[in-house]
């Protein structure tokens, strides 16, 4: 049974909504990526180890949301071509159970499996 219009509107919002958490997030986050001074006057050895420990951190979790924006933004596509909740790969239907648990899928879960 294809997805109901009702169900595609719930699922953008949904995506658009995910999306605009993830800017809000990268938005805060960018002052603990800032380059960690090296100056020991200023910060001692072990704080500065710890700055660094927590810069790389913020780093990573930067690398994830960026890599999720990508895929709320390709889910967004999809939905805006007709095609969101048709396999990427088979062009069968995606199940609706596996959509709510990730709207960012593109496959179905044979193809995704296999």
């Amino acid at each position: 049974m294809p997805m109901s219009m009702e169900d595609q509107e719930r699922f953008a919002a949904i995506l658009q909504a995910r999306l605009s958490d993830l800017d809000r997030e990268e938005n805060h986050s960018h002052e603990s990526r800032r380059t960690v001074e090296l100056d020991q006057q200023a910060v001692g050895r072990l704080s500065r180890m710890d700055a660094l420990g927590n810069q790389a951190m913020a780093k990573a979790a930067q690398a994830r949301r960026q890599a999720m924006g990508v895929r709320i933004r390709a889910a967004l596509g999809r939905i805006e071509a007709g095609e969101f909740g048709y396999c990427a790969d088979c062009g069968e239907e995606i199940g609706i159970r596996r959509l709510e648990l990730d709207l960012t899928v593109p496959k179905c879960l044979s193809c995704a499996v296999g």
